[in-house]
């Protein structure tokens, strides 16, 4: 925890207030191991969403579907949302809760590696005002251009997971062998948002870490 957990359980217990059939959706998850965005990250994707009220919102890393669910409560009323997921057995598991839950009208599932959905968004010329990075730690780097490519002008990318529960100001040497490279390179990914000529970028220590970007003013 980055933060102290009664102070953030404490936060929690005022601020989260989701539909009841994602309390369910989430009690499973958590019951079968599955990672689903923590409460706090709930909250803060509620509220920037009922702010934003994007119309397109496309997720990398489904899961088991809470997320993409969670936006589609949040969003504009008619939003159109696109999730991709790679792992089979998680696909399958998403499926059958946006049948279960009615969302397979509203949310549109791509059972596929990220980066050739990607690839084929970006050559459709797609555009999203709201995109959700909650995938594959280590290849947020190799994402990076086609998610800005696929970023509307005035819209806005949500990151998670990127304090990776607080070794991230940690020395690289500090870090165990199997855990540098996704060490390097959510360091080298914080380090390109946050100096890019074309981005602003707030980090916020809610959940995991979080940066929340948007394209800036064109015109100073």
């Amino acid at each position: 925890m980055i933060i102290d957990e009664r102070t953030i359980t404490y936060i929690d217990s005022l601020n989260w207030q989701i539909p009841e059939y994602l309390k369910e959706v989430e009690k499973k998850a958590l019951e079968d191991e599955v990672p689903v965005i923590r409460r706090s990250m709930q909250s803060l994707l509620c509220f920037v969403l009922k702010l934003r009220k994007p119309k397109a919102i496309l997720e990398i890393g489904t899961a088991v579907g809470f997320s993409g669910m969670l936006m589609s409560e949040y969003a504009a009323k008619n939003c159109q949302i696109d999730t991709i997921e790679n792992y089979p057995v998680r696909q399958k598991e998403a499926q059958e809760n946006f049948e279960k839950y009615h969302k397979t009208e509203q949310i549109h599932l791509y059972k596929a590696d990220a980066q050739d959905v990607l690839k084929q968004f970006v050559e459709e010329g797609r555009k999203y005002d709201f995109i959700f990075m909650d995938a594959a730690k280590g290849q947020y780097m190799n994402f990076l251009p086609a998610i800005l490519a696929l970023l509307s002008e005035n819209g806005m990318l949500v990151t998670d997971n990127v304090l990776q529960d607080g070794d991230i100001i940690q020395s690289r040497y500090a870090i165990t062998k199997r855990n540098r490279t996704i060490h390097s390179r959510m360091r080298e990914y914080l380090y390109t948002l946050t100096h890019s000529d074309e981005l602003d970028t707030l980090i916020l220590p809610v959940g995991d870490g979080v940066t929340l970007s948007t394209f800036r003013d064109r015109e100073k």
